[in-house]
């Protein structure tokens, strides 16, 4: 049993059971515990792999669409361009250097940020970083950014951020909860107060029991603080998760360990807890501040930006060995088997000339 799961256990036998929100949080960030406070996650050696560190065709591409949209709102001078969720720094180091070759311009007047509250994480993003190019500035909220249009990417950001879960019962819909099962360890269960029906969708009501609905307000208000700042101040913005365009129902929440899913209850603050995002309550929030927003699966977006050409590019320099390290990089990007379904890309402009397209496509 982890040091974590017995805080909980005391926890829930003191003031009873937690939303599911809470406990994502606390096995994610505890300061003492949690998983991103004490852990590195990223890799091989880590329990997952992210995009970033499949390829440097991802952070690539990502950048090249970034200078595309600055280049349409007119090149300001003053951009910042940031990412939020660096994990160990990989993509920003990559699409640094693609600005830097793209537009040098925009390199050289560009304040370059990145939004990480993890203390030991910013140790590992600075190693990254270290003679990547321009001064690299960190800030633990995205609020904190230095003022001007601002071009911005976040990758495998908002899955991260505790939600919460209701479950249809016999007596309707309530929240689901953890709390302590008759083994006596922890347990998920249906709380006993009902819920406001406005946070259901509309079908709600026609759900069998036991039916899973997720919602998460933690994303939506992250969402809407960045939605603010490129409506007020100018920029664009991508961000990519494995998810769906929603309402749906169903249990999306899911525990990562050593590569290999695992129980989300078994191991508190030494597995990564995630679940699928919907992207429609984000895309809404985006165009409530007037915001154009379009959702494509990753592989069309990747696809469309070049990654085929980038990936021939690459591998003219190699070997064949290295041609078909390529070649899986490129499958597991884009291809069904791999990412190119499951994760999404958002992109999100500030309304200017030529806010609905792209050069490289949205």
């Amino acid at each position: 049993m982890t040091a974590l799961k017995e805080r909980i256990l005391r926890r829930i036998e003191a003031a009873g059971p937690i939303g599911i929100a809470d406990y994502m949080a606390t096995c994610l960030f505890d300061p003492d515990h949690g998983y991103y406070t004490t852990r590195e996650p990223f890799g091989a050696a880590g329990d997952f792999t992210t995009a970033p560190e499949i390829s440097q065709m991802f952070g690539e591409l990502l950048a090249a669409w970034l200078v595309a949209a600055w280049r349409e709102a007119g090149s300001p001078p003053d951009a910042v361009v940031a990412e939020i969720g660096p994990g160990r720094g990989t993509m920003m180091k990559d699409m640094a250097r693609t600005v830097a070759k793209l537009a040098p311009d925009l390199a050289a007047s560009a304040r370059f940020a990145l939004v990480e509250a993890s203390p030991r994480l910013r140790v590992v993003q600075r190693a990254t970083l270290a003679g990547a190019g321009p001064a690299f500035a960190w800030h633990d909220t995205v609020a904190t950014l230095p003022a001007g249009p601002l071009l911005v990417a976040a990758n495998e950001l908002f899955d991260a951020l505790p939600m919460r879960q209701f479950v249809k019962t016999a007596s309707g819909w309530r929240e689901r909860v953890v709390g302590i099962g008759p083994d006596g360890g922890l347990a998920f269960m249906a709380g006993t107060a009902g819920i406001d029906p406005a946070l259901l969708p509309p079908d709600a009501d026609a759900a069998l029991p036991g039916a899973i609905v997720e919602v998460a307000p933690a994303r939506e208000a992250l969402m809407e603080t960045i939605a603010e700042r490129l409506a007020t101040q100018g920029g664009a913005g991508l961000f990519v998760d494995y998810g769906y365009v929603g309402p749906a129902l169903g249990d999306t929440l899911q525990a990562l360990r050593r590569h290999r899913y695992d129980d989300p209850l078994a191991a508190p603050g030494e597995a990564d807890l995630t679940s699928h995002v919907d992207f429609a309550p984000l895309g809404a929030a985006a165009k409530r501040h007037g915001l154009s927003v379009a959702i494509a699966a990753q592989g069309d977006f990747l696809l469309g930006l070049g990654l085929a050409e980038r990936a021939g590019a690459l591998g003219a320099q190699q070997d064949e060995a290295g041609r078909e390290r390529i070649r899986q990089a490129v499958e597991r990007l884009a291809g069904p088997a791999g990412m190119g379904s499951l994760f999404k890309v958002m992109s999100v402009r500030a309304a200017s000339a030529g806010a609905n397209r792209s050069p490289l496509g949205d």
